[in-house]
């Protein structure tokens, strides 16, 4: 299936039908006059979230939608039939923009939420509601209201509690794949992730959802790589997992330019809580592990986990500090898994 998270769609709302204009005529009735009915409402425009889905692949094939207009009033006093809304199906976490991109209009964060976007015209008169005492053959009606229509965004920002990232090579695709139910690709080079990779984690009893993002460069905030598109898929994480290479040629600088590039981005992505992890701990000697989780503090880690994507050691160690940013309705089982305070840890590095 193909990723798609941005999409720009045309909207149009049902015009109301126009009131009808008609005169009783039967054999045999001694008086006729105005029977025209009303004309019928407009469809409305309605987005709903629905499960599922995961992309926004199906708006770059189907990029306007109009709902129908509502019927005419007849005579004999008949209203014209409404006309059906149009129901617009988008995955969960997607958000409805204004055509600049500066206004969030909607936000979809639950299975099942619709909103009602564009409502569909008000049917008009017909000329039997005209009738009075003076004005016995009206022939004035009304039209309808007419429709509403709008340009907007779309922009899809899964729904994820805890975003994995940062250089790449870093190691995250082999972490996600060892730690959840995702399939990731994994490839001895740069960018082997191009797209957000999605993954439920069971650890101890609870579940959460792992998002893997593509890798962060140097520059990214301004367009360099992938750039940092995706990194709205990680703006609703609880907790944020940063991966460090220690193979890498400097591991202190490759957390700062993440952090930086976090920080250029904003959303509030830099005040994020964020778990240190040093990966690929199988390719060095405790010693240089060590010595690498000190730069890391030094250089403004509160604490570094030691791990090994390939091999899992330290990996529970993490997952029992992520289960301290989540909150208990993750749980899928009644007991209570105790979890041991950040706070008391700070300043410490995690040995394998």
């Amino acid at each position: 299936m193909h990723f798609l998270d941005q999409a720009k769609i045309y909207l149009k709302s049902g015009a109301g039908g126009p009131g009808a204009v008609s005169f009783r005529r039967e054999k045999y009735v001694e008086y006729g006059g105005p029977d025209g009915g009303n004309g019928g409402k407009g469809g409305d425009i309605i987005f709903e979230a629905v499960q599922g889905l995961n992309t926004l692949i199906d708006f770059r094939y189907a990029q306007h939608f109009k709902a129908k207009r509502g019927n005419h009033g007849q005579g004999k006093d008949k209203t014209g039939a409404a006309a059906p809304d149009l129901v617009i199906k988008v995955p969960v976490g997607t958000q409805v923009l204004s055509e600049d991109k500066e206004e969030v209009l909607a936000d979809f964060t639950e299975i099942g939420q619709q909103v009602v976007f564009l409502k569909g015209g008000i049917g008009g008169r017909g000329n039997a509601s005209y009738k009075s005492s003076t004005n016995r053959a009206p022939r004035q009606h009304q039209p309808g209201t007419p429709s509403e229509e709008a340009w907007v965004w779309l922009r899809l920002k899964l729904l994820a509690d805890v975003g994995l990232l940062g250089l790449p090579n870093a190691g995250k695709s082999t972490f996600i794949n060892a730690v959840s139910n995702a399939q990731a690709k994994v490839g001895h080079y740069a960018f082997t992730t191009l797209i957000p990779k999605l993954g439920v984690v069971s650890h101890k009893g609870r579940e959460f959802v792992l998002a893997d993002i593509p890798g962060l460069i140097e520059g990214a905030a301004d367009g360099a790589g992938i750039g940092d598109r995706f990194l709205g898929h990680i703006e609703r994480c609880r907790v944020l997992i940063h991966l460090v290479d220690i193979a890498g040629d400097d591991p202190a600088e490759a957390m700062k330019i993440v952090k930086d590039e976090l920080a250029a981005y904003g959303e509030g992505l830099e005040d994020k809580p964020q778990l240190i992890a040093l990966n690929k701990l199988d390719l060095a000697d405790a010693e240089l592990g060590e010595a690498f989780a000190k730069e890391l503090m030094a250089a403004g880690a509160e604490k570094v986990f030691a791990i090994s994507g390939a091999t899992g050691e330290g990996v529970a160690e993490l997952m029992d500090a992520v289960l301290g940013y989540l909150p208990d309705q993750t749980s899928t089982e009644t007991n209570t898994v105790e979890v041991e305070d950040e706070d008391e840890t700070a300043g410490e590095w995690s040995p394998i």
